[in-house]
């Protein structure tokens, strides 16, 4: 078997950290912000609200299913994804974009909720459309730093 190569490491290590220690981090949040005792009632109050984000495709019909499921079920943030709970957090708490938006990296000094959640989106959008899986020292440092910031605190 091949050996990998540092950069491939690092993608891999980052990979691991997004997909595995950050959806728990997030979730802590999340669950801070609705309780998952209060869960279902919050989002039922919120019903108007997210049906608009399903017409406007920011949730999908696997994400509403999760949100609304079938009676007797009731909704669990442990299984809703990053993506899912980032656009509850956005759209359902007074959360404010940081100065360049929800969609670009946040300045190092800026380490509100609605930066560190960008953040997480951030790197893990840089990992989906990677064209190889090989990142390189200086970005991976970086990276790792602002991730580990957000995931650890």
């Amino acid at each position: 078997m091949a050996s990998l190569s540092e950069e491939e490491e690092k993608y891999l290590r980052m990979h691991l950290l997004l997909t595995g220690i950050c959806p728990r981090a997030v979730r802590i949040f999340f669950d801070k912000e609705f309780p998952p005792a209060c869960l279902y009632t919050s989002l039922k109050k919120e019903y108007h609200k997210l049906f608009d984000l399903k017409m406007k495709r920011l949730i999908n019909q696997s994400q509403w299913n999760l949100l609304f499921p079938r009676f007797p079920d009731v909704p669990d943030s442990k299984t809703f994804d990053v993506t899912l709970v980032t656009t509850l957090l956005r759209n359902l708490t007074p959360m404010n974009p940081q100065s360049c938006g929800f969609d670009c990296l946040p300045h190092p000094m800026e380490t509100t909720p609605a930066a560190d959640l960008t953040r997480i989106k951030y790197y893990r959008n840089y990992l989906a459309y990677l064209k190889n899986i090989n990142i390189e020292s200086h970005y991976f440092n970086t990276a790792w730093t602002d991730i580990t910031d957000v995931c650890i605190n």
